[in-house]
């Protein structure tokens, strides 16, 4: 007898799949860049052998992070993307729709014109994403998801301005620099110590969604239609905006603003595994890791000066969002 499987669900093969790559991928990010590691030593190591202190030292406290890092940071974007493209029914909405990434920028670039240390700037940037969020849903409250949209690209606008002050008043010669660098998004900062800070809140919110994947399939629905399946939207969708935010400030906090990931990720995977939430989360938490990763690794190897992050995803992005929506012919959800 055939058996019958629930249309949408995660097969265990896709399961294994999305555990699996950002592991492989991450490991040969160790082994890569200016200088090589052969993958026999890194298992060596893993295995508790002496590989001598520099190539130990590469491995495990400049690299390690680094990569750890890039997962979470493309894994919290494309689940921040994924989520507000379907709460707001918009194929263009991104992790910062609602403002979050201005209002974190705005706080790293204040507090490193005030001279803060990194965890200073971690936390500074991570309370002013978490204001812009809660000022723009203050703004939108009540309204239709266009108001909510429409609030969120105000107060954008607003703390983009802000950073457009404080680097007019910033020192040209040791700030300014320090902001511009910081505001093209950057990996270079990873540590064990960065991640402590920032980590918990990513990784928290992507469980969070994870165990309402199946509700968050009525996110593009009305609240009356939702009302029929039993769940208070209200509820639902400000309990997602709440896990995004936390996710967007954390990654900003930790490396900066990076762009195309949270916009080119989901619809990648979107195309690919479908529009269940049920497969669509844990596609964008893989191919999201999978792709930063990657992305960081060529930002540091490709040159002999390290290219900004954001730089990159938005070379390598943009083309294949084109080639997304000339192959699509249109946008679904």
């Amino acid at each position: 007898m055939e058996r019958k499987t629930i249309p949408g669900k995660l097969h265990p093969a896709q399961l294994a799949v999305f555990l699996v790559a950002p592991v492989l991928i991450g490991l040969v990010c160790l082994c890569v860049g200016r200088m090589n590691v052969p993958v026999r030593d890194l298992f060596a190591s893993l295995q508790g052998a002496d590989i001598g202190r520099q190539k130990a030292a590469v491995l495990w406290s400049m690299r390690l992070p680094r990569v750890l890092l890039a997962g979470l940071v493309g894994a919290g974007l494309s689940v921040s993307g994924c989520v507000f493209q379907s709460m707001f029914a918009n194929p263009l909405a991104t992790p910062d729709t609602l403002g979050v990434a201005s209002g974190a920028s705005f706080g790293a670039a204040l507090a490193l014109l005030l001279g803060f240390g990194f965890t200073g700037v971690q936390l500074t940037a991570f309370f002013f994403g978490a204001l812009a969020v809660g000022l723009t849903c203050l703004m939108g409250k009540g309204g239709s998801r266009a108001s909510m949209i429409l609030s969120g690209i105000m107060m954008g606008s607003l703390f983009s301005a802000l950073v457009s002050l404080v680097k007019f008043t910033a020192d040209t010669e040791s700030q300014l620099p320090a902001i511009t660098y910081w505001l093209m998004g950057s990996l270079s900062a990873a540590s064990f110590e960065s991640l402590q800070l920032g980590a918990p809140a990513i990784i928290a919110a992507c469980v969070v969604l994870l165990l309402l994947r199946w509700k968050l399939n009525l996110l593009p629905l009305s609240d009356d239609e939702a009302r029929t399946f039993g769940t208070n939207m209200t509820r639902l969708r400000g309990l997602c905006i709440v896990c995004c935010a936390a996710m967007t400030a954390s990654c900003v906090a930790m490396c900066g603003q990076v762009g195309w990931v949270g916009l080119l990720v989901p619809h990648v995977c979107r195309m690919i595994f479908g529009s269940s939430h049920a497969r669509l989360l844990p596609a964008c938490i893989s191919c999201g890791a999978v792709f930063m990763m990657v992305v960081d690794t060529l930002a540091r190897t490709i040159s002999a000066a390290e290219i900004p992050v954001s730089i990159l995803t938005a070379i390598i992005g943009a083309p294949i969002f084109i080639t997304i929506v000339r192959k699509k012919g249109g946008w679904s959800l």
